[in-house]
C-alpha cells in the first residue's frame, strides 16, 4: 500500500517537473531601430604631423672657436642676419697674406710686361738674340699666371674670412643653440643651430593608395571642394580656426604599407603650429549619397568582427488549425501566442564614427529592425519584446529615451 502511494507521489512530482521545464522563456525586452538610409556629412580622420616647408641646419665651412652669438634662442630671424661668428684671426691673417702676395705677383708681371715689350721691340730690327727674346716671352706668361694664382687665393682667404661668420639663409624661426661661447667647431661635422620656416606651415598624412584618385581629383579641383575641406585638430583636441590646401602628393607609393604621402599647408600667422607637432587631419566627406547609420551601442564586437541583433516576425506554432489547438494557444502565456519577435545575430562591416552613430557598409538592408538597447541579454535566436522598462532602460543606458519602444521611422 504505502509502495503504490509512494509510486503515485513520485509521479506526480515528474509530471509536474517536466510540465515546469516545458515552460517557455521569458522574452527580453528590448528597445529597437529602424534601419533607414539618410544623408550624413562627416570627416575622415588621419594623423598627421606638422613640418617645416624648409628647414636647414648651420653647419661651419670654416673650424675655429665660437667667438660671437648674435641672436635669441627660439626667436624669428630675417635673412642675412648675423647669427654666430667663428674667431677671424687667423683667416683675417690669411686674407691680408693672400692680397701681399697678389700685389706682389703684379709688380713681377709688369717687370716682366716691361722687358718683353722691350725684347719685342727689338726683335723687330734683329737687335736681341732669340734666346733672350723667347726668355722674355716665357717669363711674361708666367708672371701672368702667378698673378692669376694669387688672385685665386686672395679670393679662397675671402671666402674663408666669409665663412668666419654664419647669416640666416632665410626668414624663419631659430631653436636652441647646440654650441656656446668658445666652444670649437668643426667644418662639415659641429650643427649650430636649425633654423625652419613657419607660415605657411606643412601637415603631412598618408592614405590608403585606393583613395588616392580621389586625393588627385581634389589636388586638381576636379571635385567641388567645399570651404572645410581640410582641417585639423590639435594635440588638445581643439579645431585649428584656418582652412588647408593640398599642396603636394608624393610621387610614390610605399610598397610595403600601401599608403602614399599627401602635404597640406596652412597659413600659421600666429604661430599656433610648430614643426614636428601630432595633429589629425579632417577631410570632410564629398560622397553625397544616402548612408545607413546606426547607434553605435547597437553593435558587439566579437573576435574582431563585428555584429548586431536583427529582429524579425516568426510564427513558432504552425499547423495548430483544429479546435483544441486553437484553445490550447488562447490558454498559454503571451510568450506563445501566435507571430513573436525572435533577435538574430547578423555580420556587418563598419565605416565611420558620427558621434554616438556609425556608417554601416555592407550587411544591412534599408527597414530591417535592429536592437538598439539591451544586446547585453540576447543571444541568437532569442524572443524579445519591444519596450525596455524604464527603471531598467535607465540602469543600462541613461542617454535612452525612456519611452523606447514606441513605432517611429527611426526607432521601434
Amino acid at each position: 500500500m504505502y509502495k503504490v502511494l509512494a509510486i503515485i507521489i513520485m509521479s506526480l512530482v515528474f509530471y509536474s517537473c517536466k510540465e515546469k521545464q516545458q515552460a517557455p522563456p521569458a522574452k527580453v525586452p528590448v528597445n529597437l531601430y529602424r534601419v533607414a538610409l539618410q544623408h550624413v556629412y562627416y570627416y575622415d580622420q588621419y594623423p598627421a604631423t606638422t613640418e617645416a616647408l624648409s628647414q636647414v641646419n648651420l653647419v661651419p665651412q670654416v673650424q675655429g672657436n665660437i667667438t660671437g652669438i648674435f641672436f635669441t634662442e627660439g626667436t624669428h630671424v630675417k635673412k642675412g642676419q648675423k647669427l654666430y661668428e667663428i674667431d677671424q684671426r687667423l683667416y683675417t691673417d690669411a686674407y691680408n697674406q693672400a692680397v701681399a702676395n697678389l700685389k706682389v705677383s703684379q709688380g713681377t708681371q709688369a717687370q716682366a710686361q716691361q722687358d718683353a715689350d722691350r725684347y719685342v721691340y727689338l726683335n723687330q730690327y734683329h737687335a736681341v738674340a732669340k734666346q733672350l727674346y723667347d726668355h722674355a716671352i716665357i717669363t711674361l706668361d708666367n708672371a701672368k699666371n702667378a698673378t692669376k694664382a694669387s688672385e685665386d687665393q686672395v679670393k679662397t682667404a675671402k671666402t674663408n674670412l666669409g665663412y668666419s661668420e654664419i647669416y640666416a639663409p632665410f626668414d624663419g624661426t631659430i631653436g636652441f643653440s647646440q654650441v656656446k661661447m668658445g666652444n670649437l667647431v668643426v667644418p662639415g661635422q659641429t650643427i649650430l643651430n636649425t633654423i625652419s620656416t613657419e607660415d605657411p606651415l606643412a601637415v603631412d598624412f598618408y592614405v590608403n593608395e585606393k583613395l588616392l584618385a580621389n586625393f588627385q581629383k581634389l589636388e586638381h579641383n576636379k571635385m567641388n571642394a567645399l570651404d572645410s575641406l581640410f582641417t585639423i585638430l590639435l594635440p588638445n583636441g581643439t579645431l585649428y580656426p584656418y582652412l588647408g590646401k593640398i599642396s603636394i602628393i608624393d610621387r610614390a607609393i610605399d610598397p610595403q604599407t600601401g599608403t602614399i604621402r599627401v602635404r597640406l599647408v596652412f597659413p600659421n600667422s600666429h604661430d599656433d603650429l610648430k614643426a614636428g607637432m601630432s595633429c589629425i587631419v579632417r577631410v570632410h566627406n564629398q560622397d553625397t549619397a544616402p548612408q545607413m547609420v546606426i547607434p553605435n551601442r547597437a553593435v558587439v564586437e566579437q573576435m574582431g568582427e563585428y555584429f548586431v541583433f536583427v529582429v524579425k516576425d516568426t510564427i513558432l506554432k504552425k499547423g495548430n488549425t483544429n479546435g483544441s489547438a486553437a484553445k490550447k494557444d488562447a490558454s498559454d502565456t503571451g510568450a506563445n501566442k501566435g507571430p513573436q519577435l525572435l533577435a538574430f545575430q547578423k555580420k556587418i562591416q563598419l565605416g565611420q564614427t558620427i558621434g554616438p552613430n556609425i556608417i554601416v557598409i555592407a550587411g544591412l538592408t534599408d527597414g530591417e529592425r535592429i536592437v538598439e538597447d539591451g544586446v547585453q541579454s540576447l543571444h541568437d535566436g532569442v524572443a524579445v519584446t519591444p519596450g525596455i522598462p524604464k527603471s531598467t532602460n535607465n540602469k543600462s543606458n541613461p542617454q535612452a529615451n525612456s519611452a523606447g519602444g514606441n513605432d517611429s521611422s527611426k526607432k521601434d
